[in-house]
Formats: structure tokens, C-alpha cells, sequence
């Protein structure tokens, strides 16, 4: 094994200043290297074992943005250093230290190699005061970061709850409306109910009248959806009919007997069970039963948004269940798609392609619609109010792959390559932290051992999702490490 001698390290910018003392105990537990070109001499993600100084050859350093190998950095200057470039750093201070990136051999290369389980204390000796002030440095870079990221989850928060209550409040609004018109058209319904039994009518017609309530009530439920013009018409055959048989402000009932599917045929029907002095009070009744009967569809339409709503921020937030569990990735992609309704604007038509037949996904939940979030909330502003939103779902081999495209201005490429970069934003000061991509890199590819990739060009911008559909064998704890 080749070894440098004091002299020859010396000679290198990086060791210049050392003592004959320190120069030595670096001869002595160091070593020369040899890589051929094209071959790796560290991978990222790896446990970060060794420190590299370039004596001789060009060297690539790489990471792994969006599914592409991005170069970070070629240079081919001697004493360049690289690898476990953090080694000095105490345990409590960072664990587990990994390769940030990929080195590559360009050209043949020679490096001096150090152990970094052996340079890291010796460091830590030599420079203690240096040793603060780095520390210092990574832990407040390290605490920034965090405060950031915390801060990007506040306003998203933020911005979700204004919409869920903008949402909520629709509905909620509508029921109390619906309810108190009920209220009136109930007690209108016994008030005519009274005329009819004091009229003139044979008692065994009534029985008869309740069944045309009845018949009344089942043809709302199926009343057909009719365009304007058709509406027009029928509203105006009912208010002729209702003229011609004397009932006054039948303009007024022929909307609400429309709209419940009632037709002059059926108005005939009706008019012939009971005597001619009664039909006003007949048709009055059976247009408070139509219009009670439409209040209830609308109080029930109203009180299943709320739920829905209720149900779609519990399955969002996944407050009530584990963080990590099997779920149904669709579940998690519409609900994403109502907590953030109130965000698409009306002219962004959204397109649902699901395939159904994928097998349930483990992950954590929550943490994935993080990143539906981002990418659904990115898409939305790439288009600016107007264009299509595609959610795709498909399979890749053994990983399920969610889609998000938008056809927005595309992504420029100059930047593609920087878009998970932490605080790198095309957005203007103030609109955009940088962060929504970058944790979502971190949240798919670090957590769940998958992959985010990109494809763009104007009117046509796609991220792709890659997740397995295996348990991860020890899944990582549910809190994220921006800093790892």
C-alpha cells in the first residue's frame, strides 16, 4: 500500500501549516488510492468512511435531483478534498454520516485516503477552537433550516384552513337557509292540508290526494335536468294551465312544479281527483310538498359536503391513525384535491386518471399528501388560472406512479436542474420559500426509498412520483431531517 511521506504532504495547500508532528501521524495513517477512469470512488447515500485529497486526475462530484444525475463539480486541481468532509463532527452533533454526493473518476486518478472514524478526533484535537466555530456554523444552518421548514408548513397550513372554512362555510350556509324554509313551507302544508279537509270533498278522495303526494315526491327524485330553453317552455305550459283552471300567482308555483318534474299531464291527473272549488288548494298543496321535498335534497346535499369535507381533512391530516400504515394512494390524492378545491380556480379543468386496479401503499400518509400539496399547489401556479390538471395513477414494475401534470409555461432549462435545490424558487419575494420541492425530495426519496422525476416543455410539465409497493424494512421515524 503506497504512503506519502511528510514532505510530500507539505506540499499540499491543505496541509501547508501543519506541524512536522501533524504531518507524520497523517504519513502514518494514510494511504495512497488509485481509481481507473469511469469509476466511482464513493456513492452517495453511502456511510461516509473515508476522506479524499486529489493528488493527480480529474474527479466528477454528482447528486441525484429528480430521478437525474446532476453534476455538482469537476475539478482536477491537486489537493482538492472530498468524502467525508464532516468527519470533525461529534456523534451528538451528527449520526450516521452519509455521502452527500457521487464521486466519479473522469481520468485515472491518484487520491490520499484517510480513515474518517480516525481523522474526525484527531481534528478535533488539533483545532478545538476551530472545532466550536464549525460546530457553531452546522447547528445553526441546521436550526435555520428547520425554523424555515417549519414556517413552510405553518402558511401551507394556514392557507389549507382558510379554504376548508371557505369551504365549509358554503354548505353550512345553504343548510341554514334550506332549514328555515322548511320551516315555512311546513306550516304552509298544514295550513292547506286544513282547507282541503273542510272543503267539499269526498272523504274517500284523499286518500287519493296523499297518494299524488306521494307520486309528487318520487318524480322530484327523478326529476330530469332540463337546459334553459326547455325549462322556459314547461315553466310557461304551467302557468297557461294554471291560468285556465283559475289559480292565482301561478307564475309564481310554475318554477317550483317544474323543477320537481311535474308536467300539465300530471297537473290533469291530479286536477280530476278532486272537485274544481278545491284544485287551487290542491295544487298549492302538492307545490309545498314539491318544494319541501327540493329543501331536503338541498339539506341533505349541504350536510354530505360538510361530512365530506370533515372526512377529506381527517384522511389529509391522518390526526387519527399511524404514521406509517397501507393505504389507498387514490384516497389520499382526492383528498388533497378537496382540501385544496377553493385554490383551483374556475378555469382549470382537473382530470382524474386512477388506475383502480394498483394494490394498497405502504407510507406515511401524512407525509405524502405533503407532497401531493406541493406539486398540485406548483402546477396551479404554473398555469395561471387557466388550463388542465392531470392526476395520473399507474404502475412501473414493483413501485405505483402518481402523475401531476399541468400545461403551464413549462419549466425553463436552466433551472430544471435546480428545482430541489432547498430555497431555490422562480417565485417572487415573498410568494415562495424554495422548500415545497426540496422536502418533498426528501420526503419521497429519503423516507420512502423512492423517486421524484420531471419532465417539462410549454404546455406540458409532468412530475412523476415513483413509490414501492414493499414494506420498507425498517421504516425511518416519522419526523424529517432537513439536514441529513
Amino acid at each position: 500500500m503506497a504512503k506519502l511521506t511528510p514532505e510530500d504532504l507539505r506540499e499540499l495547500f491543505l496541509f501547508e501549516h501543519l506541524s512536522d508532528e501533524q504531518l507524520g501521524w497523517l504519513a502514518e495513517h494514510g494511504h495512497v488510492e488509485t481509481r481507473t477512469a469511469g469509476t466511482p470512488v464513493h456513492s452517495e447515500g453511502e456511510p461516509a468512511t473515508c476522506f479524499f485529497v486529489l493528488l493527480e486526475g480529474t474527479i466528477a462530484l454528482c447528486r441525484t435531483v429528480g430521478g437525474q444525475r446532476v453534476e455538482t463539480n469537476r475539478t482536477d486541481h491537486r489537493g482538492a478534498y472530498f468524502g467525508a468532509t464532516q468527519a470533525y463532527l461529534r456523534g451528538e452533533v451528527q449520526s450516521s454520516p452519509t455521502y452527500r454526493t457521487t464521486a466519479e473518476s473522469i481520468t485515472d486518478t491518484r487520491m490520499f485516503q484517510l480513515d474518517a472514524d480516525e481523522f474526525g478526533p484527531v481534528i478535533r484535537d488539533w483545532f478545538p477552537m476551530a472545532m466550536h466555530l464549525l460546530e457553531g456554523l452546522f447547528l445553526g444552518m441546521q436550526n435555520t433550516q428547520r425554523l424555515v421548514n417549519d414556517r413552510e408548513r405553518l402558511l401551507a397550513l394556514g392557507s389549507l384552513s382558510a379554504g376548508l372554512t371557505h369551504e365549509l362555510n358554503n354548505p353550512a350556509a345553504a343548510a341554514v337557509r334550506a332549514t328555515a324554509a322548511l320551516r315555512e313551507r311546513v306550516a304552509g302544508m298544514r295550513h292547506k292540508l286544513a282547507m282541503l279537509a273542510s272543503g267539499k270533498i269526498d272523504p274517500e278522495t284523499l286518500p287519493a290526494l296523499v297518494k299524488l303526494q306521494e307520486n309528487a315526491v318520487e318524480r322530484v327524485a327523478k326529476a330530469p335536468k332540463l337546459g334553459p330553453l326547455e325549462t322556459n317552455d314547461r315553466e310557461d305550459e304551467v302557468g297557461d294551465w294554471l291560468d285556465e283552471h283559475g289559480i292565482t300567482g301561478g307564475w309564481d308555483l310554475a318554477p317550483t312544479l317544474v323543477a320537481g318534474g311535474l308536467d300539465v299531464e300530471w297537473l290533469d291527473e291530479a286536477a280530476e281527483l278532486c272537485p274544481r272549488s278545491a284544485t287551487e288548494a290542491a295544487v298549492r298543496w302538492l307545490a309545498y310538498t314539491v318544494e319541501t321535498e327540493t329543501l331536503m335534497n338541498e339539506i341533505e346535499d349541504a350536510t354530505t359536503r360538510v361530512s365530506t369535507l370533515v372526512g377529506a381533512a381527517k384522511q389529509y391530516s391522518q390526526l387519527d391513525r399511524a404514521p406509517f400504515q397501507v393505504v389507498d394512494v387514490h384516497e389520499l390524492l382526492d383528498s388533497t384535491l378537496v382540501m385544496l378545491g377553493s385554490k383551483i380556480p374556475g378555469g382549470v379543468r382537473v382530470v382524474k386518471d386512477y388506475d383502480r386496479s394498483l394494490p394498497p401503499l405502504p407510507a406515511f400518509a401524512g407525509e405524502l399528501n405533503q407532497v401531493w400539496t406541493n406539486l398540485v399547489d406548483n402546477a396551479l401556479g404554473a398555469m395561471n388560472g387557466t388550463g388542465t390538471l392531470t392526476v395520473r395513477t399507474h404502475r412501473v414494475d414493483d413501485r405505483v406512479a402518481v402523475e401531476v401534470g399541468d400545461t403551464g409555461t413549462g419549466i425553463p432549462p436552466e433551472v430544471k436542474g435546480r428545482i430541489f435545490e432547498p430555497f431555490f424558487t422562480t417565485k417572487a419575494v415573498g410568494e415562495g420559500t424554495g422548500l415545497g420541492l426540496e422536502i418533498s425530495w426528501r420526503i419521497v426519496v429519503k423516507k420512502h426509498h423512492g423517486d421524484i422525476r420531471v419532465e417539462s416543455e410549454p404546455g406540458d410539465t409532468r412530475f412523476t412520483v415513483l413509490l414501492p409497493l414493499e414494506v420498507p424494512a425498517r421504516p425511518e421515524p416519522a419526523a424529517i431531517d432537513l439536514d441529513e
